[in-house]
């Protein structure tokens, strides 16, 4: 076993759990440290996408209480019917879309470049959310939300198909435009993320299949067991970090990050583009 290809896919593991549900680009961290790593081939690539499911099974442990209560309450109760149908409709956009657009994105679109713009993009329009009142948001919680209200949110989803965009950054910054207020529209940006992310790492691990192999077990296991002990330490620290604290932090950090890959590739430090 390659001991330095284990520990570098305990990095990536470790950069995908702590990035996947803050709203500054999991993908876009992961090409970015991937390209420096030296991992950035086509299997690379498919373990990208694959290691966001242990980040999503931390989701699933923080949030497992409502979780099994509406799964025990479906048959029941209207209310819980509404939020897993709401999580349905969000859901639809982005897996239609991914489907039929995921090679053309994943050909042209994961380069430093494109990363770059769309982290300095995210964080003005962070800037521009978080000016708005939100004391006046007329959906403080998930379950005052309609299917409508989800589907807005599930379509605005599609755009952190663009890397650097950000899933969460996206459901949660856009659901704030959309009315909901922001611990709103984080629970639901969670809530949203289990059968996105699962969706999509069993997707892309069946299409490209042909490229893994035995040998590559531990290296996925590692990445899936580091993504979900410091997804799950991040995802409790955000629930409470947003509860006293606006998201302008991250977009200063968003512009930050953005200008200094821009510096890298202009100077020709780093090679973003490949």
């Amino acid at each position: 076993m390659d001991l330095i290809l284990l520990l570098k896919w305990g990095v990536m593991g470790l950069v995908e759990g702590l990035t996947e549900f803050l709203p500054i680009s999991s993908t876009g961290h992961l090409i970015l440290v991937g390209s420096l790593l030296g991992l950035s081939d086509a299997k690379a690539k498919v373990f990208d996408i694959a290691i966001q499911t242990g980040a999503i099974f931390a989701v699933v442990l923080v949030y497992w209480p409502r979780i099994s209560s509406t799964v025990v309450a479906l048959p029941h109760y209207a209310r819980a019917r509404l939020f897993a149908f709401n999580i349905f409709v969000g859901f639809l956009p982005a897996a239609i879309l991914g489907v039929l657009f995921k090679k053309v994105i994943t050909e042209y679109l994961f380069n430093g470049y494109v990363v770059a713009t769309t982290f300095i993009l995210g964080g003005l329009i962070i800037l521009w959310a978080e000016k708005r009142d939100q004391e006046e948001a007329p959906i403080q919680n998930v379950d005052s939300m309609t299917w409508r209200d989800a589907l807005k949110v599930g379509f605005v989803q599609c755009l952190a198909m663009i890397p650097g965009t950000s899933r969460s950054g996206a459901t949660i910054i856009g659901g704030m435009f959309l009315g909901l207020s922001r611990k709103a529209a984080t629970d639901f940006s969670f809530f949203l993320a289990i059968p996105t992310l699962i969706g999509a790492g069993v997707y892309s691990l069946y299409k490209e299949r042909h490229l893994l192999v035995a040998d590559d077990l531990p290296l996925f296991a590692m990445g899936l067991i580091v993504s979900f002990l410091s997804a799950w330490l991040c995802v409790r620290w955000l629930l409470r970090y947003i509860s006293t604290h606006s998201f302008v932090a991250f977009a200063y950090y968003r512009i930050a990050f953005g200008l200094i890959v821009l510096l890298t590739a202009v100077m020709g430090w780093v090679d973003w583009a490949d």
